[in-house]
């Protein structure tokens, strides 16, 4: 798997940032908004960079440049707000150079001395367009019917007039213009289809482009700015939409690289993600641009900010093609409604979001262990939460290396790569086996490994490894909740050990597990995240009681107390009152990645399961155009959501600067999950009522289900304040 750069796209997107950032300026940007939206000398310093012949072939005399090459540069453009019909530009001298187009034209494209652009749509049904660039552009790329023509624009063939964002943007009539044919018939139509939907997609990047730089310049004022006497970065209020946004765009640009993989793998779903990528990105610039300007408060209604500029952009860049609910439209068509799609030929891919050989080949071994383990009790037996685990299936996994594969086969595992393991773990997910038991105590077992006396290695260690032993969780307390530094359960020293005395909520598991990780106060005299001890306790200790909790999602929970409980300072973890640096290497593990993609598409599925079974208008609720949009923005969100996970995984192991990569693959898939989960019930009604056996139930639960997972391992609200710290370096707003 990789998703960096190699060192010619760095160095492609390195030399392109230094250009913009002196080229197109904010006075530059200003100064062209105020002559008609266009940059000549940018223009020009653009084709000297060679832009305009990057994606051409190079038997055409272009640079034979990918898809994935130009989105860079169109970040970069967007980052800057760079003036100028570039994606278009790129787009027509590739149809240019591949459809023939005599040398002084094609030369005059490449050089810069004509602004050429695209329309979008078929001028024989739409003689009359806005084009992006068509205030100053001399030549037009476009199909007419059977046919694609390049249309040379005299002054009398548009409509110049002011517009939202004074962009250069302008109403053209085409049908009256002078057009020489390039090509005629299937081909040659096919490739401005191509050209199209890759335009989406350069489209997109540069939208996103856009939407970083926005809530940049929204976290640099909120950490200058002070209101109240404090800084106002401090406040959730600001904090936390900004973090939003952020998580919405690192997984729109993910979502952009992913597709243009898909294209150039063959995928089946590549035709639908390209509008979904370009509809994502600009509802995620609009509303990063909304929420911008709004951390300026009335200073960004002002045009001395920028950030109006970015503001204007971002909305009206997504409005060019028409209103960006179509594109969920089509995308729903390409769906499921069986709408064909040309796909451009999208050059060379370097990233690569394969997991790899021994992945595959260690989650087919364990495919093929749940086929022939899971009984048809069995699969009866499982369930989503805790309540799914079973024993006997658990120590059949031990002894199969396949509990713990992550370790070295000295431990019992396979010495697998994360990446192996990340693949497993989707083997759970799609037999529908749990992994709570599994996930928790590996985590306690690494505490133990790193952490315990040789005696917790011998006692607790060993029947963990093999199988034999399950650990749950004590951190979260009545009156605490997710700040599990304000603990107030007591570890008191008495004699050689220690007693302990308090009360922990939400220990899910502690009715099946043999051991409970405990957080402990052991020193009220520091601040409250000195004062803490790890510890392990036996639950079938002396002194412990487990009372049930029953929620909403049809999951056990559980409040324990203890009393008196007493266990030896062997099975203590870590130095007195250093369970916050013990309890560090836990959240470490909690925090690499991971999400709920699995569990949200398999909600999808029956929700389309269905939308085939109700009947709407005499017809399946899954032939309905608005259907079909909300299920596709489902997939988006799916989409989505495994590339921050995937993301995330890569970050930690090839150890790459990723700041709350984490936390921000949780929070999208938890929120996602929840927000879909809520649209497919109501799509789905009244049938999605019931409790029924099958899809209707299966999306009841899942619309239950998802609550919890923006609760579970901190709920969203700490990881947005984790995020605004981290990836945006907003100051502390949590006491």
């Amino acid at each position: 798997m990789n998703f960096g750069l190699n060192d010619d796209q760095q160095m492609l997107r390195d030399t392109f940032a230094r250009f913009l950032d002196s080229e197109s300026s904010p006075a530059r940007v200003r100064k062209a908004q105020e002559s008609g939206g266009f940059d000549p000398a940018l223009w020009q310093g653009l084709a000297e960079l060679g832009t305009f012949s990057m994606r051409m072939p190079e038997e055409a005399g272009g640079l034979g440049m990918g898809t994935l090459d130009a989105a860079l540069v169109l970040e970069e453009a967007g980052r800057t707000l760079a003036t100028g019909p570039i994606a278009e530009a790129v787009l027509a001298a590739r149809l240019l150079g591949r459809l023939g187009a005599e040398a002084g034209l094609l030369g005059s494209v490449i050089d810069g001395s004509k602004v050429a652009t695209l329309a979008l749509d078929d001028i024989a049904v739409r003689p009359v367009q806005w084009l992006s660039g068509g205030a100053h552009a001399d030549l037009v790329v476009a199909r007419r019917g059977g046919e694609v023509v390049a249309i040379t624009l005299a002054e009398a063939d548009r409509r110049v007039e002011e517009n939202l964002a004074s962009n250069g943007i302008g109403e053209v009539d085409l049908g009256k213009a002078q057009a020489t044919v390039l090509a005629a018939g299937r081909e040659a139509t096919d490739m401005f289809a191509g050209a199209v939907e890759e335009w989406k997609l350069l489209t997109a990047a540069a939208l996103n482009g856009l939407a970083r730089e926005a809530v940049r310049l929204a976290a640099a004022y909120a950490c200058e700015r002070q209101a109240f006497g404090q800084i106002i970065g401090t406040f959730q209020a600001i904090s936390h939409p900004l973090a939003n946004f952020i998580v919405d765009i690192e997984g729109g640009k993910a979502f952009v690289w992913k597709v243009i993989h898909e294209i150039a793998s063959g995928e089946a779903e590549a035709a639908a993600h390209v509008p979904l990528a370009l509809w994502w990105n600009a509802q995620a610039a609009t509303r990063a641009g909304i929420q911008g300007l709004r951390t300026f408060g009335g200073y960004g209604l002002t045009t001395e900010y920028d950030i109006h500029m970015y503001n204007l952009r971002a909305k009206a860049w997504g409005l060019i093609h028409g209103d960006p609910a179509r594109l969920l439209e089509a995308a729903g068509r390409r769906l499921y409604a069986g709408e064909a799609a040309v796909l451009p030929d999208v050059g060379p891919v370097s990233i690569d979001f394969d997991l790899g050989p021994e992945a595959a080949a260690l989650a087919h071994e364990t495919d093929a262990f749940f086929k022939r383990t899971l009984t048809p009790e069995l699969k009866a037996h499982a369930h989503y939460s805790w309540d799914g685990h079973h024993p006997h299936v658990h120590k059949q996994l031990a002894e199969a290396g396949l509990l713990y594969p992550e370790l070295p086969p000295e431990k019992g595992g396979r010495g697998a790569s994360p990446y192996a393991s990340a693949a497993v773990a989707d083997v759970w997910e799609e037999h529908g086996w749990t992994g709570h038991a599994k996930g928790t105590t590996m985590m306690v077992a690494a505490m133990i490994d790193k952490f315990g006396s040789d005696e917790l290695k011998r006692e607790v260690l060993a029947p963990i490894l093999a199988g034999d032993a399950i650990c749950s969780l004590g951190y979260s307390e009545p009156g605490s909740g997710s700040d599990v530094f304000a603990a107030q359960t007591r570890a008191t020293p008495e004699g050689n050990g220690w007693r302990i005395d308090g009360t922990k909520m939400f220990t899910s598991g502690a009715n099946l597990s043999d051991y409970v990780l405990m957080l402990c106060r052991t020193n009220t005299e520091v601040a409250k995240h000195k004062g803490l001890t790890m510890f392990i306790l036996p639950m079938k200790a002396e002194g412990i009681t487990v009372q049930p909790v029953y929620t909403f999602q049809d999951e056990r929970t559980n409040i324990t107390f203890y009393d008196g409980v007493k266990i030896p300072d062997s099975w203590r973890l870590g130095e007195v009152d250093g369970g916050v640096r013990t309890m560090s290497a836990a959240l470490e593990l909690e925090h690499r990645g991971g999400g709920f993609a699995k569990a949200h598409a398999a909600m999808i599925r029956a929700a389309e399961a269905l939308c085939r079974e109700i009947t709407f208008a005499g017809r399946p609720l899954l032939a309905d155009p608005a259907a079909q949009a909300r299920l596709a923005r489902a997939r988006a969100h799916v989409a989505i959501s495994e590339m921050l996970s995937l993301r995330a995984l890569w970050g930690a192991e090839e150890k790459q600067d990723l700041p709350a990569a984490g936390p921000m693959a949780k929070l999208f898939s938890s929120e996602k999950f929840l927000e879909d989960g809520s649209d497919l019930l109501d799509l789905t009604a009244p049938l999605s009522l019931s409790k029924r056996e099958g899809p209707a139930g299966f999306v009841n639960q899942s619309y239950r289900h998802a609550h919890g997972t923006t609760i579970y391992a901190g709920t969203s609200e700490v990881h947005r304040s984790m995020i605004a710290e981290r990836a945006l370096g907003l100051p502390r707003s949590r006491g």
